[in-house]
């Protein structure tokens, strides 16, 4: 399957395929409310903002398959996300990313390995794939690596549009 046919619904419950954002890097990160790594919310949003204008955009899936730590609603995450955040990069409804129901984005993302040579299962909450404009995954990053790491950053810079 072609990345960008792969079928989405936005957290406010739109279908659509990944073929909205193509032309676009991507930043995709599985995430959660409850997590001790969900201050990482504000790196994203610090990311979008600041390279929103050349052609980047987050997309964030919420997961409550690590540690129950995304237990709410779509709806309760959105406001979640919102009023805590100021979170304003598209946000997918909830899903799995790892097992026999993980969502189609993610069975196509974890085929991608990390710089250690890792591909297959999400470890956790806030694992990072970065997605070229053509829909090639550039970079996987495990959790603890930060949003504005230089290795997420370098990569960006490197294949933004404009």
């Amino acid at each position: 399957m072609n990345f960008f046919d792969i079928p989405v619904t936005t957290i406010d419950g739109r279908d659509t395929t990944m073929a909205d954002w193509a032309g676009h890097v991507l930043l995709i990160v599985n995430t959660a409310s409850e997590c001790g790594l969900t201050g990482q919310y504000e790196q994203l949003q610090q990311l979008f903002d600041d390279y929103a204008p050349r052609g980047f955009f987050v997309i964030g899936m919420p997961c409550n398959q690590f540690g129950a730590q995304e237990p709410g609603t779509d709806a309760d995450i959105a406001q979640f996300c919102s009023t805590r955040f100021s979170v304003d990069f598209p946000m997918l409804t909830k899903a799995d990313v790892n097992g026999p129901n993980a969502h189609p984005l993610y069975q196509f993302l974890t085929q991608s390995s990390d710089p250690d040579g890792e591909a297959g299962d999400v470890q956790w909450n806030f694992e990072k794939f970065l997605v070229s404009p053509t829909g090639e995954v550039l970079g996987r990053f495990r959790p603890r690596t930060e949003p504005d790491d230089d290795a997420i950053i370098d990569l960006l810079e490197e294949h933004l549009p404009i």
